[in-house]
């Protein structure tokens, strides 16, 4: 026998119907199970009020993680590999395009500044491509007022990795 998996309209109604108490009990049992589960949560109770704040704290960690690159180019895929599901998880959390773009424009930055820029290692050169293309990806999808807003983040990150990176063709990226 195995427990009826409900659709998400099937338990947003039956959630409406329950008294907050009762609302509370579920989502801390919930949280008890998955560590992402609590870590949700706690973004939704305590940061999704100040996003500004969040991204900037965020931005922190990531320059902390950057800054602990090992030089081996292997260990350094690795280690950036770990860093992008970190933001992903933390884009998740938020569900905003624009804060995906800013995390992964401070991204391109941290790299420019400590990934060992004149290396071979093929996977090294993909992250860093695969997330200026989703970054172009992501602005193109944007309304046209905010796109402006970081059209000129994203130009600039492009004109230092053409001077800092020999291997990289900024014509594939540009908007």
């Amino acid at each position: 026998m195995s427990v009826t998996t409900y659709g998400l309209q099937n338990i947003k109604k039956e959630l409406q119907h329950l008294p907050s108490t009762q609302m509370a009990e579920l989502l801390l049992r919930l949280a008890r199970y998955k560590k992402e589960n609590k870590e949700l949560l706690a973004y939704l109770l305590f940061e999704a009020n100040d996003e500004a704040a969040f991204i900037i704290q965020v931005k922190g960690e990531i320059g902390f993680m950057f800054s602990q690159l090992p030089s081996q180019s292997y260990f350094a895929a690795k280690a950036l590999r770990k860093i992008l599901r970190l933001i992903n998880k933390y884009v998740k959390f938020t569900g905003s395009k624009t804060t995906e773009i800013e995390l992964l424009i401070n991204f391109g930055e941290n790299y420019l500044q400590y990934a060992d820029r004149k290396t071979s290692y093929k996977p090294l050169r993909l992250i860093f491509a695969k997330q200026l293309e989703k970054v172009r990806n992501n602005i193109n999808k944007l309304h046209e007022d905010v796109r402006h807003d970081h059209i000129p983040d994203y130009e600039q990150l492009l004109s230092d990795a053409d001077k800092k990176l020999q291997w990289l063709n900024i014509i594939d990226y540009e908007l």
